[in-house]
């Protein structure tokens, strides 16, 4: 037999013992990986029993914010300045960043929320495929009708009735903040 075919047929069966030897360790750590992810589970129901989720809120700002929006940004500006809310609103304040530059700073009337928010589901249920069962979505138009993603970032009001998007990064308090080179000044 050649030299070359031996070296390589020693390699290879090297290779091949190695890989078994390699995954017969993977099998001992997925069932301890599995065993974490059920400690985890575990921990988190024992979290939410004796932390429950509260039912007592009567009032969502989110909300709020969601039918305020779909208005403004669907041309209806006088229903979303008069769309009155059933609570005190709380006032925030807002730093816009564009990496370490300040591009803005305003106050919040209410809160920040996400563009990814929405005010009904987008399907009837999740996909799933796994085993021998599989389903297809049935997805769900956005109160204006249209379907699809919004980018990812936030909105919110000023007091005096601006609307704000935003996609880059921010500090939300209810501290105000005093930021006097800010790069962009919006009156």
């Amino acid at each position: 037999m050649n030299k070359w075919i031996k070296k390589a047929a020693i390699a290879a069966m090297t290779a091949v013992s190695v890989i078994t030897l390699a995954a017969c360790g993977d099998t001992e750590a997925t069932t301890t990986a599995r065993d974490e992810v059920r400690a985890t589970r575990d921990l988190a129901d024992k979290f939410a029993d004796s932390q429950q989720t509260p039912t007592d809120i009567d009032y969502s700002l989110e909300r709020y914010n969601l039918i305020r929006r779909a208005y403004w940004v669907n041309g209806q500006r006088e229903k979303a300045i008069q769309l009155p809310s059933k609570i005190e609103k709380p006032m925030g304040y807002i730093l816009l960043m564009n990496g370490s530059a300040v591009v803005g700073t305003f106050t919040v009337d209410g809160k920040v929320s996400s563009l990814n928010s929405f005010l009904t589901p987008d399907s009837e249920y999740y996909e799933y495929s796994g085993g021998d069962f599989s389903s297809k979505n049935a997805w769900l138009p956005d109160v204006d009708g249209s379907y699809g993603e919004n980018d990812n970032g936030i909105f919110f009001f000023t007091p005096d009735g601006k609307y704000l998007e935003w996609t880059g990064e921010y500090l939300y308090s209810d501290i105000p903040f005093d930021v006097p080179n800010a790069i962009v000044n919006v009156n």
